[in-house]
Order: C-alpha cells, then sequence, then structure tokens
C-alpha cells in the first residue's frame, strides 16, 4: 500500500481559511494598537517641551529667544508656514503664539494660560489624521493634557474632549 505523501486539498483549505479568519480579526486590532501609540508618542513629544516653555516663561522670556529643542515630527500635519497667532488682547501682550507643522506653542506669561497644540497629519494613522493633542498651561502653573482622538486612542493621563 502506498503511504499519503502532501496534503488534500479540502485540508490545504481549511488552513488557508483559518489563516484568513486569523487575518480578519488581527490587522484591525494592529491598526489601533499602531493609532493609540501615535498619540502616546506624540503626548511623551510634546509634553517634553513643557520644561522649558516653563524655563523661558519663568526667566519673561518670549518665542523669539526661547529655544525649546523642538525636532520635527513626522506624525504632525506637513505645513511649513508658521500657524497664524491670535490677535493678542491688552491681557495678552506678553505672550504670542508661534507654529511650526502642526505644532502651535502660546508661550505662558503672569496673565497668559500657556498652551501646546499638536495636530496630527502626514504619517500618522488614518483615524487621527487631523486630530489634536493640546497641553494646557494654567496661570498656577499646572498642566494638563486634553484630545479630540477617539476614547480608544486616548493615552493614560489625557482626557478626551473638545479643544479650545
Amino acid at each position: 500500500m502506498n503511504a499519503q505523501k502532501g496534503f488534500t486539498l479540502i485540508e490545504l483549505m481549511i488552513v488557508i481559511a483559518i489563516i484568513g479568519i486569523l487575518a480578519a480579526i488581527a490587522i484591525p486590532q494592529y491598526q489601533n494598537y499602531v493609532a493609540k501609540s501615535q498619540v502616546s508618542r506624540v503626548m511623551a513629544e510634546t509634553g517634553a517641551m513643557k520644561t522649558a516653555i516653563e524655563t523661558c516663561a519663568l526667566d519673561g522670556k518670549t518665542d523669539e529667544n526661547c529655544q525649546i529643542g523642538w525636532t520635527k515630527s513626522n506624525l504632525l500635519a506637513a505645513t511649513d508656514a508658521p500657524a497664524p497667532a491670535p490677535a493678542p488682547t491688552s491681557t495678552e501682550a506678553t505672550a504670542k503664539a508661534t507654529g511650526q507643522g502642526g505644532l502651535v506653542i502660546t508661550y505662558p506669561s503672569a496673565t497668559v494660560e500657556g498652551k501646546i497644540t499638536a495636530t496630527f497629519g502626514q504619517s500618522a494613522a488614518q483615524a487621527i489624521a487631523t486630530k489634536k493633542l493640546e497641553w494646557k498651561r494654567t496661570l498656577a502653573g499646572q498642566w494638563t493634557c486634553t484630545t479630540n482622538v477617539d476614547a480608544k486612542y486616548a493615552p493614560t493621563g489625557c482626557t478626551v474632549g473638545t479643544l479650545s
């Protein structure tokens, strides 16, 4: 009697079906993981600037002479032109907003709350493209993180809500 050599067609089709089912479950989960990790990365990158901005604010420096050590991120919107600064009111005379691509910084002062706003774009996952993450500093010096990404992508320590 001849021994069977190789697999039958039905055995191969069952294996392919199992692989297809696993791929249908794994790929969306992987995409969610990538989007969440990108939001966490931008939170960490922009959060690292808080110390430099705080130092500049305490030293009374404005954006023209404040070195924050920012390196452009490939996850932020790609615009080379600075974002327009909001028109200063009498209480905002010493605070200025600067933009570099998808990053806008409003420097804090004794009367103005500071902000770091990052807009996702470029290489960011499609689920978070055009969404934003914002660090806001109160006049008391406390920083809070808010984002408008879906709750499943929000990192720990950053609340989901509307941005100002």
